[in-house]
């Protein structure tokens, strides 16, 4: 089946699926757009609405406005109430997001803003983003860098088992409730670079590109409180190397998530459907034709399956990370484990002490089909909460 027909059905299936969620995201939504647009009065009786409901956005929202005196009468027993009840997880996803800056920042800031020609309403709105804290890029997956890197047995082709390894990720919301329901658009990328940084010309050992696009629904009121589903998310998903003949690797996949949340324990299950792709020639299995077109590696799901299990679980400011990967098979079983440790450092605020145990299969794509076992040191710069 071609790939631009499997991703027809993919958006088939997700626009048939989002009535599920018409129940109150609608007028919900729409009192988030009175909201912002300072239309307090109205929207204050469908946020409390919600926030009665055990809505943790429209409770922090309700609190907000009565800590403000925002559409309702200042009221500071109410106000703290409801933060109170909003805390437990919304105020604290909120405050992990916060780009923390001083003071003296903050006025230097808006200093240099003072110094444009504000004039014209579309050079206004351009040079604001040059004070503005948030671009709208904002961090995906775990960013790190691990000076100290040290596998169990060397990698072949390279004589030293200790390596430096880094992360970047990033992700870019395009749309917002596009559909009515509260949902969000995104793409993000990520990269992981493997790097013999103690070796003789300190070459790059692997690199692994992962661009997405995904589409994340937040989940009724009632789906929450019952089974504590806090999202679901569908999207796409590509990964490969970068390199070519045979320490080429690559795949795409099909992706459905969830999100989960008791208190301070945090899980995310993926399933996913790997794209078919032909097979290459004869000639290339025989050493006859590197370059020839065709699957990298056509038996990558024996190894690293159709899913994964990550939880994470923080223990005041410490965070602790596992994940979970096998193929589900009785004969030949395959799997992955990662554990993660973080905390912050001293007085840095966004910076952590990172700490990373791997064992099995797919910790990189060209060690797909190869055992690794890896113990890894050093910071992390943010730290996901799924």
């Amino acid at each position: 089946m071609k790939i631009y027909k499997i991703i027809t059905l993919l958006l088939l299936f997700i626009l048939g699926s989002v009535d599920i969620y018409a129940k109150t995201s609608i007028d919900y939504a729409e009192a988030l757009k009175l909201y912002k647009t300072h239309h307090y009065k109205k929207a204050f009786p469908i946020i409390e609405k919600e926030a009665k409901e055990g809505d943790k956005e429209a409770q922090y929202l309700l609190a907000f406005m009565y800590e403000n005196g925002y559409g309702i009468q200042k009221d500071a027993t109410k106000a703290l109430q409801w933060y109170k009840k909003a805390s437990s997880t919304f105020k604290y996803v909120t405050k992990q997001n916060e780009n923390i800056t001083t003071d003296k920042e903050d006025e230097i800031l808006q200093y240099a803003y003072t110094k444009f020609d504000l004039s014209d309403p579309y050079a206004k709105k351009e040079i604001s983003k040059l004070t503005n804290k948030n671009f709208g890029i904002l961090p995906y997956k775990t960013n790190y860098l691990l000076p100290l890197s040290y596998s169990g047995k060397k990698y072949p082709g390279y004589t030293n088992n200790i390596e430096a390894e880094f992360q970047i990720s990033m992700l870019k919301n395009l749309t917002y409730n596009l559909f009515g329901f509260n949902e969000v658009i995104s793409a993000a990328y990520t990269q992981k670079s493997f790097w013999q940084a103690y070796s003789k010309s300190a070459p790059f050992r692997e690199t692994n590109y992962e661009p997405e696009i995904f589409i994340t629904f937040p989940t009724p009121h009632y789906m929450d409180t019952q089974s504590h589903i806090k999202a679901f998310q569908f999207g796409f998903n590509h990964q490969s190397n970068g390199q070519d003949k045979y320490k080429s690797r690559s795949w795409n996949r099909l992706m459905f998530s969830t999100f989960w949340q008791w208190r301070n324990l945090f899980l995310k299950t993926r399933l996913w459907y790997r794209i078919p792709e032909n097979k290459k020639s004869k000639a290339f299995y025989e050493g006859k034709d590197p370059n020839a077109k065709g699957d990298d590696n056509p038996d990558i799901e024996k190894y690293l399956g159709y899913g994964d299990i990550s939880f994470k679980y923080l223990y005041k400011e410490n965070q602790f990370g596992l994940k979970i990967r096998n193929n589900l098979r009785t004969n030949h079983n395959k799997g992955s484990i990662e554990f993660t440790f973080s905390r912050p450092i001293y007085r840095f605020k966004t910076i952590y002490w990172y700490i990373k145990y791997f064992n099995g299969y797919g910790e990189s794509l060209i060690d797909y089909n190869r055992n690794v076992s890896k113990v890894s040191l050093g910071f992390a710069f943010y730290r996901g909460l799924f």
